[in-house]
């Protein structure tokens, strides 16, 4: 065996989240919630634009919005749109050079001043709010 295959894990390795911390699971965060808003946007366009085929199916659509399922379904909007948007942010300012630090001479090991504690906490504030906010949702959707 040449001895750099055993330190190859292929496309398991890439799939998983947590092998590179919390950084990679924002990654990956960020895409999901990117298609999944994406999703919705379509969709919604696509109730939406049921008003002009009159009101009588535009209440049929608004009556499958008023369900269980759909309240579920906003409340997983919520928390995909604050975490895009704060993550996002993040990601934001720290292209911009905020929160990374001064530069440094690249000395073995090179750690990357973009893994501070700072970065990681802001990727755990997003996700804070979001759950935060995906429970406000749920209070006023459910709550009486």
């Amino acid at each position: 065996m040449n001895k750099h295959q055993n330190n190859r894990a292929g496309i398991r390795a890439w799939l998983n989240p947590w092998r590179y911390g919390i950084e990679r699971f924002a990654y990956w965060l960020m895409r999901i919630t990117g298609i999944g808003l994406l999703i919705y946007f379509i969709i919604h366009i696509y109730e939406t634009s049921s008003i002009l085929e009159g009101k009588e199916i535009w209440n049929k659509m608004l009556d499958l919005t008023q369900t269980t399922e759909g309240h579920i379904i906003l409340i997983l909007v919520i928390g995909m749109a604050t975490f895009h948007t704060i993550n996002g942010i993040r990601i934001m300012l720290g292209h911009g050079g905020i929160g990374i630090g001064n530069a440094s001479r690249p000395d073995y090991p090179y750690i990357p001043k973009s893994q501070n504690m700072k970065n990681k906490l802001c990727i755990y504030a997003s996700v804070g709010l979001a759950a935060l906010a995906m429970l406000y949702g749920a209070e006023v959707m459910f709550g009486e």
